[in-house]
């Protein structure tokens, strides 16, 4: 089973990687997928503060980062334990197109941490949030299309990113209770 998804891992990403937006489009996706390294964050706070003011802001703040703190704490276990490579080390015909943050592949931590943010804000404030759940996943698509992740990478980390949100919540009800947030 797991040849079979390599397998399939290795025809897209060799397929995707052969694709070639114009030079102007190209730059402008490798700034795009730099927001997925947490800059984008800044705005989005700023936007949520102004739309929805600092008082509702601070439990969507907490909430958020008890998310994410589980996300990391996932995250760091199951990159840890599989250590897969990724792909333009495994494939010499993928070429890395923007540097990644670490040597392992397997999850998407650029999908996972942000959509379990993400997730977060859906929750509690959907009319915002919505966009905040496609971000994590173009972001995750284009890593896929710049060569240092597998599709797989970025499909388990959406599905892991919304049960670290899942588990982020769980844990956020009786903290939230205790301090009386």
């Amino acid at each position: 089973m797991l040849n079979k998804i390599s397998e399939f891992d290795n025809r897209v990403s060799v397929y995707w990687t052969n694709r070639h937006f114009s030079a102007k489009t190209t730059k402008f996706l490798k700034f795009y997928v730099r927001l997925g390294d947490g800059y984008i964050w800044a705005l989005f706070i700023a936007f949520l503060i102004w739309k929805i003011g600092w008082e509702n802001f601070l439990p969507i703040l907490w909430q958020a980062l008890v998310s994410l703190v589980m996300s990391l704490v996932i995250y760091e276990g199951v990159k840890l334990s599989t250590k897969r490579p990724r792909p333009f080390a495994a494939n010499p015909q993928i070429k890395a197109e923007v540097p990644p943050l670490d040597k392992y592949s397997f999850p998407s931590g650029h999908t996972m941490n942000n959509l379990a943010v993400a997730s977060t804000v859906f929750f509690i404030v959907p009319q915002y949030g919505w966009i905040m759940m496609l971000l994590p996943l173009t972001w995750g698509l284009l890593r896929v299309y710049f060569g240092v992740h597998w599709l797989t990478d970025v499909l388990c980390g959406f599905a892991l990113g919304v049960v670290s949100f899942a588990f982020g919540h769980a844990l956020w009800i009786p903290i939230s209770a205790a301090i009386g947030a």
